[in-house]
């Protein structure tokens, strides 16, 4: 059975730049694995997390809520 939120274009193209953000932290310098590649990687996260809460079973006024905390999490990048 699928989520609601696999079926949103949004959420997919969200999984696919976790990825690439995924791919590129693991060129960063070692010593940035605690701070910068963290904080970048939560980030990203945040943004496919946000949505994927937000679809379940929620109000579309509390869905647009949010997608307003993926945004803010995709404007810490």
């Amino acid at each position: 059975m699928a989520f609601r939120f696999e079926d949103l274009q949004v959420w997919q193209r969200a999984m696919d730049l976790d990825e690439q953000i995924n791919q590129l932290t693991k060129t960063f310098p070692k010593e940035e694995i605690y701070i910068l590649t963290s904080q970048i990687k939560r980030a990203a996260d945040s943004v496919v997390l946000n949505i994927a809460e937000g679809s379940t079973g929620q109000s579309k006024a509390v869905f647009k809520v949010f997608l307003g905390y993926s945004l803010r999490s995709a404007l810490k990048w």
